[in-house]
C-alpha cells in the first residue's frame, strides 16, 4: 500500500493545493480546494490538510515530496467528520485516496472525544460510495434527499 504524509496547509503548499484539480467527470462532485480553505479559514472546526506521497519521507519537507491530493475533517459533538477527500486527476488510481484515508481514520481513532466517524456522499457519486464501504463504513441513520450518510462500523473501546 502507498504511504501519505498529511500535513497542514501553509504559505509554502497553498497555492499547489489549490491548483489541484480533479477529472472533468468528477467537478460536480468534489468542492474546489479553495473554497473548502476558505470555509477552514471562517471555521475553526474544520482542519484541511494536505496529502503529500509519503515516498519521501521525513518530519520536515522535503522539497521533492509530491503534493497529491486534499482532505478535510472537522471534530463536534463527539464525531469525527469527513468533509472533504481530493486527489489530483494525474494522482488518481494510484492509491492514494486509500492511503491518505487509513492515515486519517488512524488518527481520528486515536482522539478520546470521538464517539463515531461519519462522512457523506452524494447519491450519484457511487465509486466513492463504495470506497469508503471499502474502508468499513456503513449506512447512517441520516437522511438526506442529496446525499447519502455513512459512518465507520468501529467502536472506540475497541481501539
Amino acid at each position: 500500500m502507498r504511504t501519505v504524509v498529511l500535513r497542514e496547509i501553509t504559505r509554502d503548499n497553498f497555492h499547489a493545493c489549490i491548483r489541484l484539480r480533479v477529472a472533468e467527470h468528477q467537478v460536480d462532485n468534489v468542492a474546489d480546494n479553495v473554497y473548502s480553505l476558505a470555509q477552514a479559514k471562517v471555521n475553526p472546526r474544520l482542519v484541511p490538510l494536505a496529502i503529500y506521497d509519503g515516498s519521501v519521507f521525513g518530519r520536515e519537507e522535503q522539497p521533492d515530496e509530491k503534493l497529491v491530493g486534499f482532505l478535510m475533517y472537522q471534530v463536534m459533538d463527539g464525531v469525527g467528520f469527513i468533509t472533504r477527500l481530493m486527489i489530483g486527476a494525474e494522482h488518481q488510481q494510484k492509491g492514494y485516496g486509500r492511503a491518505a484515508m487509513v492515515e486519517l481514520l488512524r488518527r481520528l481513532k486515536m482522539m478520546p472525544e470521538i464517539e463515531f466517524i461519519g462522512t457523506s456522499v452524494t447519491k450519484e457519486n457511487d465509486y466513492v460510495e463504495k470506497f469508503y464501504r471499502g474502508l468499513g463504513f456503513v449506512d447512517a441513520e441520516k437522511v438526506d434527499e442529496r446525499e447519502v450518510y455513512l459512518k465507520l462500523d468501529w467502536a472506540p473501546s475497541a481501539v
